[in-house]
């Protein structure tokens, strides 16, 4: 089956999922407003100029679901999808799902946000799989820890790579979406990269290179 593979954050997402769950954690009070939100918008602005240390930022961001049961965590995940991922979802990045859907095509969502925060939007999405950062469980809690390799930048290419070879499916005909200069590495490894409301260092590598470069803003 050819790979329709896909970043979530900026690209099928008009805004980004894990910005977003700390502004709904600060909203909720259940974090320290202050600091919280300013390391917050300190870390998305590092991921957005490409300087972010992915292990710093994991830790900052598990930490809180080591707080509360799988229970309260489901409570919790289920207003955060209600009141700020679905505003961000976009009919536009539905078409484009379903048009791969309607090729027969294996949809993966590939993304460096965490699997608690993304799991249930994927399957949202309807997509096929999901590979992203797994924070570590012991005894039904989170951790704060991750397991294996976060995919951020070379990471995607590497929990990839272990992916495929564990399924056996092939790179052959493979499309990838994405808007970040984060996701480059990625982009070099399939038949068919395509730049999405891409920011400026991508855009203009995607000019520079001739691939494709589409919205899925709803608005354009």
């Amino acid at each position: 089956m050819t790979l329709a593979i896909f970043d979530l954050d900026g690209t099928l997402l008009s805004g980004d999922s894990d910005y977003n769950w700390g502004q709904f954690l600060v909203e909720k009070g259940l974090v320290d407003i202050n600091t919280y939100k300013a390391a917050n918008d300190r870390f998305f602005e590092q991921y957005q100029s490409g300087t972010l240390d992915i292990f710093e930022y994991l830790s900052f961001s598990l930490k809180p679901l080591t707080r509360f049961t799988k229970d309260e965590l489901k409570t919790l995940h289920d207003e955060f999808m209600e009141e700020k991922v679905e505003p961000m979802m976009q009919q536009k990045a539905t078409e484009l799902l379903q048009h791969h859907k309607d090729q027969g095509h294996f949809l993966l969502l590939i993304t460096a946000t965490n699997q608690f925060v993304t799991g249930p939007i994927s399957e949202k999405l309807g997509m096929d799989h999901i590979i992203a950062p797994v924070p570590e469980l012991v005894d039904g809690r989170y951790t704060g820890g991750i397991v294996g390799v976060p995919s951020f930048q070379e990471g995607k290419v590497t929990r990839l790579q272990e992916w495929l070879e564990e399924t056996g499916h092939s790179m052959e005909g493979s499309y990838f979406y994405t808007d970040s200069r984060n996701d480059l590495a990625l982009l070099e490894k399939v038949e068919h990269p395509i730049a999405v409301d891409a920011d400026d260092i991508l855009s203009d590598i995607a000019k520079e290179r001739n691939w494709q470069h589409i919205s899925l803003r709803d608005n354009t």
